[in-house]
Protein backbone atom coordinates (compact mmCIF):
# COMPACT_ATOMS: atom_id res chain seq x y z
CA UNK A 1 0.00 0.00 0.00
CA UNK A 2 0.90 3.69 -0.13
CA UNK A 3 0.59 5.72 3.07
CA UNK A 4 0.66 9.51 2.87
CA UNK A 5 0.49 10.86 6.40
CA UNK A 6 -0.08 14.60 7.02
CA UNK A 7 2.33 15.50 4.21
CA UNK A 8 3.19 19.10 3.41
CA UNK A 9 5.61 20.19 0.72
CA UNK A 10 6.91 23.72 0.19
CA UNK A 11 9.15 25.07 -2.55
CA UNK A 12 10.26 28.36 -1.08
CA UNK A 13 7.07 30.38 -0.62
CA UNK A 14 5.01 28.01 -2.76
CA UNK A 15 2.85 25.52 -0.87
CA UNK A 16 2.48 22.57 -3.25
CA UNK A 17 0.97 20.01 -0.85
CA UNK A 18 -0.91 21.02 2.30
CA UNK A 19 -1.34 18.43 5.06
CA UNK A 20 -2.36 15.60 2.72
CA UNK A 21 -3.37 12.29 4.29
CA UNK A 22 -4.32 9.38 2.03
CA UNK A 23 -3.91 5.60 2.15
CA UNK A 24 -3.95 3.85 -1.23
CA UNK A 25 -5.06 0.28 -0.68
CA UNK A 26 -4.11 -2.82 -2.69
CA UNK A 27 -6.59 -4.72 -4.83
CA UNK A 28 -8.29 -1.75 -6.49
CA UNK A 29 -7.40 0.82 -9.13
CA UNK A 30 -7.32 4.25 -7.45
CA UNK A 31 -7.71 7.30 -9.67
CA UNK A 32 -5.69 10.34 -8.57
CA UNK A 33 -7.45 13.45 -9.84
CA UNK A 34 -7.08 17.20 -9.55
CA UNK A 35 -6.65 20.39 -11.56
CA UNK A 36 -3.31 21.57 -12.91
CA UNK A 37 -1.22 22.75 -9.98
CA UNK A 38 -3.18 20.67 -7.46
CA UNK A 39 -0.10 18.88 -6.14
CA UNK A 40 -0.50 15.52 -7.88
CA UNK A 41 2.94 15.42 -9.50
CA UNK A 42 4.61 16.63 -6.32
CA UNK A 43 2.84 13.92 -4.34
CA UNK A 44 3.91 11.22 -6.78
CA UNK A 45 7.50 12.47 -6.66
CA UNK A 46 7.42 12.19 -2.87
CA UNK A 47 6.04 8.66 -3.10
CA UNK A 48 9.03 7.81 -5.29
CA UNK A 49 11.50 9.51 -2.95
CA UNK A 50 12.46 12.06 -5.59
CA UNK A 51 11.31 14.92 -3.33
CA UNK A 52 11.45 15.10 0.47
CA UNK A 53 8.31 16.18 2.36
CA UNK A 54 8.65 19.42 4.29
CA UNK A 55 6.52 17.76 6.96
CA UNK A 56 4.78 14.42 7.34
CA UNK A 57 5.70 11.00 6.02
CA UNK A 58 5.25 8.90 2.88
CA UNK A 59 5.65 5.12 2.99
CA UNK A 60 5.45 2.41 0.35
CA UNK A 61 4.71 -1.02 1.78
CA UNK A 62 5.26 0.40 5.30
CA UNK A 63 8.72 1.87 4.72
CA UNK A 64 10.53 4.72 3.03
CA UNK A 65 10.83 3.67 -0.60
CA UNK A 66 14.44 4.87 -0.75
CA UNK A 67 15.37 2.16 1.76
CA UNK A 68 13.91 -0.70 -0.28
CA UNK A 69 16.58 -3.36 -0.98
CA UNK A 70 15.20 -3.95 -4.51
CA UNK A 71 13.42 -0.70 -5.39
CA UNK A 72 11.85 -1.84 -8.67
CA UNK A 73 10.23 -4.81 -6.92
CA UNK A 74 8.53 -2.42 -4.48
CA UNK A 75 7.37 0.38 -6.77
CA UNK A 76 6.85 0.62 -10.50
CA UNK A 77 6.72 4.24 -11.59
CA UNK A 78 5.83 6.14 -14.75
CA UNK A 79 6.16 9.90 -14.34
CA UNK A 80 7.81 11.01 -17.57
CA UNK A 81 7.86 8.55 -20.45
CA UNK A 82 10.30 10.70 -22.45
CA UNK A 83 13.05 10.38 -19.82
CA UNK A 84 14.94 7.91 -22.03
CA UNK A 85 18.18 8.32 -23.99
CA UNK A 86 16.99 8.61 -27.61
CA UNK A 87 20.00 6.74 -28.97
CA UNK A 88 19.28 3.57 -27.02
CA UNK A 89 17.08 0.78 -28.22
CA UNK A 90 14.02 -0.09 -26.19
CA UNK A 91 15.61 -3.35 -25.10
CA UNK A 92 18.90 -1.75 -24.09
CA UNK A 93 17.05 0.89 -22.07
CA UNK A 94 15.26 -1.81 -20.11
CA UNK A 95 18.43 -3.89 -19.77
CA UNK A 96 20.22 -0.95 -18.15
CA UNK A 97 17.39 -0.57 -15.64
CA UNK A 98 17.29 -4.32 -15.02
CA UNK A 99 20.99 -4.58 -14.27
CA UNK A 100 20.76 -1.98 -11.51
CA UNK A 101 18.15 -4.11 -9.72
CA UNK A 102 19.45 -7.61 -10.36
CA UNK A 103 16.69 -8.38 -12.87
CA UNK A 104 17.40 -10.94 -15.57
CA UNK A 105 17.21 -10.56 -19.35
CA UNK A 106 14.23 -12.89 -19.56
CA UNK A 107 12.10 -10.41 -17.63
CA UNK A 108 13.11 -7.65 -20.06
CA UNK A 109 11.79 -9.70 -22.95
CA UNK A 110 8.65 -10.55 -20.99
CA UNK A 111 7.68 -6.92 -20.40
CA UNK A 112 8.50 -5.96 -23.99
CA UNK A 113 6.02 -8.59 -25.10
CA UNK A 114 3.51 -7.53 -22.46
CA UNK A 115 3.39 -3.94 -23.72
CA UNK A 116 3.45 -4.87 -27.40
CA UNK A 117 6.99 -3.69 -28.22
CA UNK A 118 8.69 -7.03 -28.88
CA UNK A 119 8.75 -6.35 -32.63
CA UNK A 120 10.53 -3.01 -32.23
CA UNK A 121 12.71 -3.88 -29.24
CA UNK A 122 15.94 -3.13 -31.13
CA UNK A 123 14.80 0.18 -32.59
CA UNK A 124 16.14 3.41 -31.17
CA UNK A 125 13.76 5.11 -28.80
CA UNK A 126 14.34 8.47 -30.49
CA UNK A 127 12.26 7.23 -33.42
CA UNK A 128 9.33 6.10 -31.29
CA UNK A 129 5.92 7.70 -31.49
CA UNK A 130 4.36 9.20 -28.35
CA UNK A 131 2.26 6.07 -27.84
CA UNK A 132 5.25 3.75 -28.25
CA UNK A 133 7.14 5.84 -25.71
CA UNK A 134 4.26 5.44 -23.29
CA UNK A 135 4.32 1.67 -23.76
CA UNK A 136 8.05 1.65 -23.04
CA UNK A 137 7.43 3.69 -19.89
CA UNK A 138 4.86 1.16 -18.72
CA UNK A 139 7.31 -1.65 -19.48
CA UNK A 140 9.91 0.04 -17.28
CA UNK A 141 7.36 0.45 -14.49
CA UNK A 142 6.51 -3.25 -14.60
CA UNK A 143 10.09 -4.49 -15.00
CA UNK A 144 10.57 -5.44 -11.35
CA UNK A 145 7.15 -7.12 -11.04
CA UNK A 146 6.32 -4.48 -8.39
CA UNK A 147 3.80 -4.69 -5.58
CA UNK A 148 2.88 -1.01 -6.09
CA UNK A 149 2.36 0.70 -9.44
CA UNK A 150 2.06 4.49 -9.89
CA UNK A 151 1.35 5.80 -13.37
CA UNK A 152 0.94 9.42 -14.46
CA UNK A 153 -1.29 9.84 -17.54
CA UNK A 154 -0.55 6.33 -18.88
CA UNK A 155 -2.93 6.59 -21.87
CA UNK A 156 -1.34 9.78 -23.18
CA UNK A 157 -0.70 9.30 -26.91
CA UNK A 158 -2.20 5.81 -27.10
CA UNK A 159 -4.64 4.81 -29.81
CA UNK A 160 -8.03 3.29 -28.87
CA UNK A 161 -6.59 -0.22 -28.81
CA UNK A 162 -3.80 0.96 -26.53
CA UNK A 163 -6.22 2.72 -24.20
CA UNK A 164 -8.29 -0.45 -23.92
CA UNK A 165 -5.11 -2.45 -23.27
CA UNK A 166 -4.06 -0.12 -20.43
CA UNK A 167 -7.54 -0.41 -18.93
CA UNK A 168 -7.30 -4.19 -18.87
CA UNK A 169 -3.72 -4.12 -17.62
CA UNK A 170 -4.62 -1.94 -14.62
CA UNK A 171 -7.60 -4.12 -13.76
CA UNK A 172 -5.40 -7.20 -13.95
CA UNK A 173 -2.72 -5.72 -11.70
CA UNK A 174 -5.31 -4.79 -9.09
CA UNK A 175 -6.92 -8.23 -9.33
CA UNK A 176 -3.53 -9.72 -8.45
CA UNK A 177 -3.60 -7.75 -5.20
CA UNK A 178 -1.24 -4.97 -6.20
CA UNK A 179 -1.63 -1.32 -5.24
CA UNK A 180 -2.43 0.75 -8.35
CA UNK A 181 -2.50 4.56 -8.38
CA UNK A 182 -3.25 6.30 -11.69
CA UNK A 183 -3.22 10.04 -12.26
CA UNK A 184 -5.25 11.36 -15.18
CA UNK A 185 -7.26 14.31 -16.47
CA UNK A 186 -9.46 12.03 -18.60
CA UNK A 187 -12.61 11.69 -16.52
CA UNK A 188 -14.42 9.38 -18.93
CA UNK A 189 -11.49 6.96 -18.90
CA UNK A 190 -11.16 7.12 -15.13
CA UNK A 191 -14.86 6.31 -14.83
CA UNK A 192 -14.18 3.08 -16.74
CA UNK A 193 -10.94 2.25 -14.94
CA UNK A 194 -10.98 3.31 -11.27
CA UNK A 195 -12.87 1.70 -8.42
CA UNK A 196 -11.75 4.37 -5.97
CA UNK A 197 -11.06 8.08 -6.49
CA UNK A 198 -8.82 10.54 -4.65
CA UNK A 199 -9.35 14.19 -5.60
CA UNK A 200 -6.96 16.97 -4.58
CA UNK A 201 -7.02 20.73 -5.10
CA UNK A 202 -4.54 23.41 -4.06
CA UNK A 203 -2.55 20.70 -2.33
CA UNK A 204 -5.43 19.56 -0.11
CA UNK A 205 -7.61 16.47 -0.07
CA UNK A 206 -11.07 17.14 -1.49
CA UNK A 207 -12.40 13.58 -1.65
CA UNK A 208 -11.32 10.00 -1.00
CA UNK A 209 -14.12 7.55 -1.74
CA UNK A 210 -15.30 4.78 -4.02
CA UNK A 211 -16.33 5.77 -7.52
CA UNK A 212 -19.92 4.84 -6.69
CA UNK A 213 -19.91 7.17 -3.68
CA UNK A 214 -18.36 10.02 -5.67
CA UNK A 215 -21.07 10.04 -8.34
CA UNK A 216 -24.05 9.16 -6.12
CA UNK A 217 -26.79 11.70 -5.36
CA UNK A 218 -29.28 10.91 -2.58
CA UNK A 219 -32.74 10.54 -4.06
CA UNK A 220 -31.54 11.27 -7.60
CA UNK A 221 -29.76 9.65 -10.52
CA UNK A 222 -25.95 9.49 -10.24
CA UNK A 223 -23.99 12.16 -12.09
CA UNK A 224 -20.98 11.49 -14.29
CA UNK A 225 -17.51 11.47 -12.80
CA UNK A 226 -16.74 14.61 -14.77
CA UNK A 227 -19.68 16.44 -13.21
CA UNK A 228 -18.76 15.28 -9.72
CA UNK A 229 -15.13 16.28 -10.30
CA UNK A 230 -16.10 19.76 -11.47
CA UNK A 231 -18.23 20.24 -8.38
CA UNK A 232 -15.45 19.13 -6.08
CA UNK A 233 -12.78 21.28 -7.70
CA UNK A 234 -14.86 24.38 -8.46
CA UNK A 235 -12.95 26.42 -5.85
CA UNK A 236 -9.58 24.81 -6.51
CA UNK A 237 -8.89 25.64 -10.17
CA UNK A 238 -5.87 27.93 -10.45
CA UNK A 239 -5.62 28.13 -14.23
CA UNK A 240 -9.26 28.24 -15.31
CA UNK A 241 -10.09 29.69 -18.74
CA UNK A 242 -12.68 32.43 -19.12
CA UNK A 243 -16.04 31.72 -20.70
CA UNK A 244 -16.72 28.45 -18.91
CA UNK A 245 -17.76 27.70 -15.36
CA UNK A 246 -18.95 24.84 -13.23
CA UNK A 247 -21.69 26.88 -11.55
CA UNK A 248 -24.35 24.72 -13.14
CA UNK A 249 -23.17 21.80 -11.04
CA UNK A 250 -23.49 23.45 -7.65
CA UNK A 251 -27.23 23.24 -7.02
CA UNK A 252 -27.15 19.84 -5.35
CA UNK A 253 -25.17 21.03 -2.35
CA UNK A 254 -22.57 18.34 -3.06
CA UNK A 255 -19.14 19.03 -1.59
CA UNK A 256 -15.96 17.54 -0.23
CA UNK A 257 -17.32 17.43 3.32
CA UNK A 258 -19.44 14.50 2.22
CA UNK A 259 -16.28 12.43 2.08
CA UNK A 260 -14.64 13.76 5.23
CA UNK A 261 -12.25 16.08 3.41
CA UNK A 262 -11.90 19.80 4.02
CA UNK A 263 -11.07 22.61 1.69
Amino acid sequence: MIEIDAVTKRYGRTLAVDGLTVTVQPGVVTGFLGPNGAGKSTTMRMIAGLDEPTAGRVRVNRRDYRRAPVPMAELGLLLEAKAVHPGRSARNHLLCLAQTNGIGRRRVDEVLGLVGLAGVARRRVGGFSLGMGQRLGVAAALLGDPAVVVLDEPVNGLDPEGVRWIRGLLAGLAAEGRTVLVSSHLMAEMALTAQRVVVVGRGRLLADASLAEIVARPGAQPVTLEEAYLELTADAVEFGASGFGASGFGASGFGASRFGASR
